[in-house]
């Protein structure tokens, strides 16, 4: 390794012994700094066994087996894409491999005011940044895909509402968990079961920690969101509404917030209501207050709308419904990249989120519940895991969350989620959240210079979803024209289209943000939504 002195040049220690080192490698003193932080901040993660051990007990290169082989042990200031998982204090790369550059060695913070490694403000550490500095051309880094060129120019990745990119070290825990780990979960002797059980159930405790759960058994893995609401609908929602009860909805949900709840009502014979929206596209609270009675049994509110952007008031949704009685279910795919949540806090009954909108894999996700609502509700599927004991007259359950985990579940992606997690919880979502702000309100801004263009959905509180239509320019045309300049965005009705309705729409473009988009890249989608405008008025 080395460390640039004040004048700028690089030397190599003299008091750590590389003789031993693999070229291109760390040397083993940075090793034990990486595994000593990789623990503090991670000490239930997938590898923390591992990394817990000497080196002297790990492979002979020096290095935790489960870094073999990857990305993480490769020097290089564009290969270093370990800063989502450690920050060592000082520079891991060979003198050799860069320029000599000053750095400003840090010290560690105090216990509570952990390091971003995107603070990179000279002489300051972040106990004395009040509002540290958020480097996204250092975060942009640990998207690989974000190097993607698309019709020869640089991808501008504005489809994050429908799915988000995946960071280097999500991608690197799924290849380590099937070549380390790869086994089914709970039950066996063997010593990848073992590794694979606690891959999965820690994934588990970083899903508490990230939704502020009162424990463990409080997270199903699932799918993604759209299983989590089926799931609480058919257990549930077949065990309490009956027939003349009410579930309430909104005009903001997406589909997989609708469709699920209608089959209920109809089954049942339920009544169905929706709370509509304002010419801005934020709740109707006092709608809502009259929708409420005695036979409401539950509320299914988005806590973002994947449409619009409008985030809506959950808390206060939550407390009206409660004080009549019902309860309720907060759709969190959209939320839970770009705002903190604290199931607790807002008092939720059920909160689900979709991994694949928080930089994990597909078909993974949580449903969270109330241990106590969820020890009172049937299996909504049955099979192995599920069960305590079986004979051919009956079968007897386990408790949650096991209950609701029929089968093999997704393990690995399990696995990664909770990689994922944690590294947007290193970031801050406090830090994330006033980033995509100030980003949501450039971009708004900007926006509104194109001539003709209309911007969908107005609420005074937004996340990054920005929702447009140009007068006289064909929606999905447009989407196919931005797609030549390496721009992607969705042009559809989002499934949403009763919120679309609402306003007089059957698709909309929508560009979403995140915490890796530049202004830059919204200013050449501005440029070129101008280019296109110009050209369909001359046509």
């Amino acid at each position: 390794m080395t460390t640039p002195t004040p004048t700028g040049e690089s030397v190599v220690p003299t008091d750590v012994d590389t003789s031993e080192a693999p070229t291109g490698l760390p040397d083993a003193p940075t090793l034990e700094r990486w595994a000593t932080e990789f623990l503090r901040w991670f000490p239930h993660g997938a590898g923390a066994q591992q990394l817990a051990a000497p080196v002297s007990a790990r492979s002979p290169a020096g290095l935790p087996s489960w870094l073999e082989g990857t990305n993480l042990a490769q020097a290089g200031r564009e290969t270093l894409t370990a800063a989502a998982l450690v920050r060592p204090p000082l520079p891991m790369v060979p003198a050799r491999a860069l320029p000599a550059v000053p750095v400003q060695v840090g010290v560690p913070a105090a216990a509570d005011q952990p390091f971003f490694y995107f603070v990179d403000e000279p002489g300051r550490t972040l106990a004395e940044a009040r509002h540290p500095a958020f480097d996204v051309h250092s975060v942009r880094r640990d998207f690989p895909i974000l190097q993607t060129r698309v019709h020869g120019r640089p991808l501008i990745w504005f489809d994050n509402a429908a799915t988000t990119q995946k960071p280097q070290v999500v991608i690197e825990r799924l290849n380590h968990f099937y070549r380390h780990e790869n086994s089914n979960v709970h039950r066996a002797a063997h010593e990848l079961a073992a590794r694979a059980t606690d891959a999965y159930e820690g994934a588990r405790r970083v899903a508490q920690s990230f939704l502020g759960a009162a424990s463990p058994e409080e997270i199903i893995f699932v799918r993604g969101a759209t299983e989590g609401i089926n799931l609480v609908a058919q257990s549930w929602g077949r065990q309490h509404v009956k027939e003349g009860d009410e579930i309430i909805i909104s005009h903001l949900e997406h589909h997989a917030n609708i469709v699920p709840w209608q089959m209920l009502a109809n089954e049942r014979r339920a009544c169905l209501k929706v709370v509509p929206v304002d010419s801005s596209g934020q709740l109707r609270l006092d709608e809502l207050q009259r929708l409420l009675t005695d036979r409401t049994k539950i509320v299914s509110i988005a806590h973002v709308s994947n449409a619009l952007g409008t985030i809506t008031a959950v808390s206060e949704i939550v407390e009206m419904a409660h004080r009549a009685g019902a309860r309720v279910l907060i759709d969190g795919a959209q939320s839970v990249s770009h705002l903190p949540v604290s199931v607790q806090a807002i008092d939720a009954d059920f909160y689900v989120f979709s991994g694949h909108k928080i930089f994990a894999p597909t078909g993974i996700g949580v449903l969270y519940g109330k241990r106590a609502i969820l020890e009172d509700m049937p299996p909504w599927q049955g099979g192995g895991s599920m069960i305590a004991d079986v004979t051919i007259e009956k079968t007897t359950y386990q408790v949650p969350p096991a209950r609701f985990e029929a089968g093999t579940g997704s393990i690995a992606d399990a696995a990664a989620l909770g990689t994922a997690l944690e590294y947007v919880q290193r970031l801050g979502l406090q830090n994330i959240e006033r980033y995509e702000h100030d980003l949501l309100t450039y971009a708004t801004q900007r926006l509104l210079t194109v001539p003709g263009l209309t911007i969908v959905g107005t609420a005074a509180e937004k996340a990054s979803v920005l929702s447009l239509v140009i007068a006289g320019v064909d929606t999905t045309g447009l989407g196919s024209a931005l797609n030549q300049h390496g721009i992607a965005v969705r042009a559809s009705h989002h499934c949403a289209q009763p919120i679309l309705r609402r306003f007089g729409h059957e698709a909309t473009l929508r560009a979403s943000l995140a915490f890796y988009n530049t202004r830059d890249e919204v200013d050449t989608f501005v440029a070129v939504l101008q280019q296109i405008t110009a050209t369909a008025r001359r046509t």
